[in-house]
């Protein structure tokens, strides 16, 4: 394998190669309010636990407070440009699930709503959170998980900056390479 020839990059770019993981969509509920944000920030940190990176500013980080329950609804790359404009509006300038023709299905374990247009669902209760000057970041327990059984694998999207996405491609298995004991079920 031939090595790539560097050059300097800006740090304020690394996202480009270090994104996390699909879009999805966060939903909220408290008191007959809702809200959807798009959300990018987040990461796995064990099998049923998610960190989120919620800004004080959303209207959804207050709702999340409140409430103490979210849904992160995973859209597919047919849902691109509705998760670019959910993420372009503020939940203050009205509802977005009417807004953007969402269908909101009532959770089983939580009192936030679920998007029926996305490929799965995974119901959430807040675990803790870190909330400093800088780092608003709230760590969910997954307490029930939904998923469309067809595809097995969609086609997410990610964001990688500058407005542009990455849609999953193709898959590819080194299944062959793991110890057994390190295959993750």
């Amino acid at each position: 394998m031939a090595r790539p020839r560097w050059k300097d990059f800006p740090v304020e770019r690394v996202r480009r190669f270090l994104e996390p993981g699909p879009v999805v969509l966060l939903s909220t509920g408290w008191r007959g309010e809702r809200g959807i944000m798009t959300l990018g920030w987040h990461m796995m940190l064990g099998e049923d636990l998610v960190g989120t990176y919620l800004w004080q500013s959303n209207r959804s980080h207050a709702l999340a407070r409140r409430s103490r329950q979210c849904v992160i609804n995973l859209p597919t790359a047919d849902l691109l440009d509705t998760v670019v404009r959910i993420g372009n509006c503020s939940g203050t300038e009205g509802d977005k699930f009417d807004r953007f023709g969402l269908t909101a299905l009532p959770a089983r374990d939580v009192d936030a709503p679920m998007i029926g247009e996305c490929h799965a669902a995974f119901e959430c209760r807040l675990h803790e959170t870190r909330i400093t000057a800088d780092y608003p970041l709230f760590v969910w327990r997954v307490v029930r998980a939904h998923a469309a059984a067809s595809p097995k694998y969609p086609a997410t999207v990610h964001y990688r900056g500058e407005g542009r996405f990455m849609v999953s491609g193709r898959e590819v298995s080194r299944r062959r390479l793991f110890r057994p004991d390190m295959l993750e079920m």
